[in-house]
């Protein structure tokens, strides 16, 4: 017997598809309406964001491989140096260009950037440029090659004429060596700077030092505090948590002046310490790195232990109680079984105090001595005192760099961590 299928039951299948198909198709279309409404809602901000923050920043680090100031202000200059092979001093016409540019540059009020950026390569160069213009102006030579060293005898020197071609150079490497205490010799080998030179690896080093002491001693101080958050009653764990946050309430400036007037020889502590009898004369507490411990930590603190008490609070005691049922005495079931669980919440705020101490500038300012500058603390004199925008953008991309180094370190460890005992 012939069973006869309508062709409507034969073509149910792919309506079927036709249909799931479309259903898909209006659900996407309805997911990236609601995504761009989101966007748009989010735009402002956005935008907010990227004027103030990250455009800054982005010109900043530019400015570290930068170098616009000569060829800015001698354009002509920077040309003819352009093909100079060093070995030996340039083409009259160089120094032709030379003698054009400074009088052009001085007409121009650029004269003035150009010296200040040479002067960071050779602190005479400023003085050379200012003489020579002087002597230049209203004077025609035909052979400025002879005319320039009767001038001053240094423009018959190769290693001016590098100084100057190294300045017309941009992209340049030279800010970056210089934030690692190296620079480019005159054979065009990259070496050390002398010893009573170097200065920025060694601040780079302090600052890492002195952000990891901040960040162990944090840690020792918050994570008890932050258990006893998340374990007292609830109206007990309220008020202890007023006394965390209160700080943020304190303007950070007025903080730090505070430990100013508490650790100073006749302040309070070491008054208390000559009062019980503890010290037989005042503790040296400030200008050096006690104080910018102390007052780090007192500043960085909370944000441990906010971030520790956010993951206990989750953590149950019935595991602790487990533990002990099965045989493990209070102690190792706390180390073994209770703190794997916290690593999530330590390796955060181990994270944040440790990221946020790298760029602290107030604080190590006032309370810290003359051995205990921080990068912030160099960037600064770049920037407000030197006007070596460069210098200060390369301290600046090596921060960001540390930065990003460390999150990469603290994010390995955290997730290995959670695969570990989550």
């Amino acid at each position: 017997m012939t069973v006869t299928i309508p062709a409507s039951a034969s073509a149910m299948p792919e309506v079927l598809a036709q249909e799931k198909a479309e259903q898909a198709r209006a659900y996407r279309l309805a997911q990236q309406k609601e995504s761009r409404k989101a966007l748009m809602l989010a735009l402002p901000l956005l935008l907010f964001l990227l004027i103030t923050f990250i455009a800054p920043i982005g010109i900043l680090l530019l400015r570290s491989v930068q170098n616009p100031e000569l060829p800015s202000a001698m354009p002509e200059l920077a040309a003819a140096l352009q093909d100079w092979d060093e070995t030996a001093l340039p083409e009259p016409q160089a120094y032709a260009a030379l003698a054009h540019s400074l009088v052009a540059a001085s007409a121009s009020d650029e004269l003035g950037s150009a010296a200040r950026r040479l002067n960071f390569y050779d602190p005479s160069m400023r003085s050379l440029l200012l003489k020579t213009v002087r002597k230049v102006k209203g004077r025609d030579s035909d052979d400025w090659s002879v005319t320039l060293p009767e001038i001053d005898r240094r423009w018959a020197d190769m290693e001016t004429w590098r100084v100057l071609k190294r300045a017309a150079q941009s992209p340049t490497a030279d800010y970056l060596l210089a934030a690692l205490d190296h620079r480019v010799d005159s054979t065009g080998a990259v070496v050390e700077m002398p010893r009573e030179e170097s200065i920025y690896l060694q601040a780079f080093l302090r600052t890492i030092s002195i952000s990891a002491s901040v960040t162990l001693i944090c840690l020792l101080l918050a994570y008890p505090v932050s258990w006893l958050l998340a374990n007292l009653p609830a109206e007990k764990s309220k008020r202890l948590m007023l006394l965390v946050i209160i700080p943020f309430w304190t303007s950070l400036l007025v903080r730090t002046t505070a430990w100013y007037v508490l650790l100073q020889p006749n302040g309070v502590v070491n008054s208390l310490l000559s009062g019980l009898g503890l010290v037989s004369q005042p503790l040296q507490l400030m200008f050096n790195r006690t104080g910018v411990l102390i007052g780090m930590t007192h500043i960085m603190l909370p944000f441990m232990i906010l971030a520790i008490y956010s993951v206990m609070k989750g953590i149950s005691p019935v595991y602790l109680r487990a533990a002990q049922s099965l045989g493990a005495k209070p102690l190792t079931a706390f180390v073994r079984t209770y703190i794997p669980q916290t690593l999530a919440g330590v390796g955060a705020g181990c994270f944040l105090v440790f990221v946020l101490s790298l760029g602290y500038y107030i604080t190590p300012a006032l309370l810290g001595g003359a051995g205990d500058e921080m990068i912030s603390q160099l960037i600064s004199v770049q920037t407000n005192q030197q006007l070596n925008w460069g210098l200060a953008g390369a301290l600046s991309t090596y921060l960001v760099i540390f930065t990003g180094f460390f999150y990469f370190v603290f994010n390995r460890l955290v997730g290995i961590d959670r695969l570990r005992f989550g």
